[in-house]
C-alpha cells in the first residue's frame, strides 16, 4: 500500500509514519509534503497513491485548496483539530478523520474503515468537498482580542489590528492607529484562531491583515516584499515556496 502523508508539523509527520509503518507491514511511505503548494505539484505530476494521510491546516492555506487543482481518486483520512461540527460534516462525505492528538488506536480504526471501504472507493469517485470547502474555507475566526495595558483591560477588534508579530520573543498586537499591545497567545495559536481570509502568516514573525497591504513587489530570489500601510520594524519578505499561496490569498477577495 503507497501512502502519502501531508502534514506541516514535521513531528508529527514523523510520528503518524512510525505507527503506519508499525501497523501496516505492506506500507509505504512514498512522500511527505508540508505545503498545498508542494502537494499539488507532486499529486499532479505523480501516481495516485492507495491511501493519503492530510492535514487540513497547512502553513500556505487549508488543504481542501488541493482538490481544486488535483482529482484525487483515493481515500483520504484527514488528520485535523476542527470542532464537531466539521467532524460531523466530514462523516456525511465518507471520509475518514483522526482528531489530533492522535494515538496508534486511532490510526488502527482510520486503517480498518478504510480497508471496510476499499471496495467504495475502487468503484466511486471520491464525494463532492465543495460545500465543506465553502464552510470552512473562509472560518469567521476570532473577531476581537482581550489586552491589558496602563493597568486596564480591553479588547481590541480584529478589524482595527494591522499585523500581529514576533518581538523580544513575545507576541505584540499592531493596530492600524499605531498602538501596540503585548498579548499572552503565540502566534501559532492566533493564526489557528483568526479568519484566515481576513491574515496571512508571511512568516514565522508576522501575521498581517489583508487590509494593511499596501503593496506587493517582486525581490531578490523570487521572493516578494509586502509593505504594509503601518511600517514594520523589519522588511517583510515571503519565500518563492509560500509567494503563490499569498498571491492566490491576495486574489480570492
Amino acid at each position: 500500500m503507497n501512502i502519502i502523508i501531508i502534514e506541516d508539523e514535521l513531528r508529527t509527520a514523523k510520528s503518524l509514519e512510525n505507527i503506519i509503518l508499525g501497523l501496516r507491514a505492506d506500507a509505504r511511505i512514498t512522500g511527505q509534503y508540508q505545503s498545498v503548494e508542494r502537494s499539488i505539484e507532486a499529486l499532479a505530476n505523480n501516481p495516485q497513491p492507495d491511501l493519503i494521510f492530510m492535514d487540513i491546516q497547512l502553513a500556505d492555506g487549508l488543504s481542501f485548496e488541493i482538490f481544486k487543482s488535483v482529482h484525487i481518486t483515493c481515500p483520504v483520512v484527514f488528520c485535523t483539530a476542527f470542532d464537531e461540527y466539521s467532524l460531523e460534516a466530514f462523516k456525511r462525505n465518507g471520509v475518514d478523520y483522526v482528531l489530533k492528538p492522535f494515538s496508534k488506536d486511532d490510526i488502527a480504526e482510520a486503517f480498518r474503515k478504510v480497508d471496510a471501504l476499499k471496495n467504495f472507493f475502487q468503484q466511486k469517485a471520491m464525494p463532492d468537498l465543495s460545500d465543506l470547502l465553502s464552510k470552512l474555507g473562509s472560518p469567521a475566526g476570532k473577531t476581537s482580542f482581550l489586552v491589558f495595558k496602563n493597568q486596564k483591560y480591553t479588547t481590541v477588534h480584529t478589524d482595527n489590528i494591522a499585523f500581529f508579530y514576533i518581538r523580544n520573543d513575545a507576541t505584540s498586537i499592531m493596530c492600524f492607529d499605531r498602538q501596540e499591545y503585548a498579548i499572552s497567545q503565540s502566534l501559532d495559536q492566533i493564526t489557528n484562531t483568526v479568519s484566515s481570509k481576513q491574515f496571512f502568516r508571511i512568516n514565522r514573525q508576522y501575521l498581517v491583515n489583508f487590509k494593511a497591504i499596501k503593496e506587493v513587489e517582486h525581490y531578490f530570489l523570487r521572493k516578494l516584499y509586502v509593505r504594509l500601510m503601518v511600517e514594520t520594524p523589519e522588511k517583510l519578505l515571503i519565500n518563492k515556496e509560500k509567494s503563490t499561496a499569498f498571491l492566490s490569498w491576495m486574489e480570492e477577495r
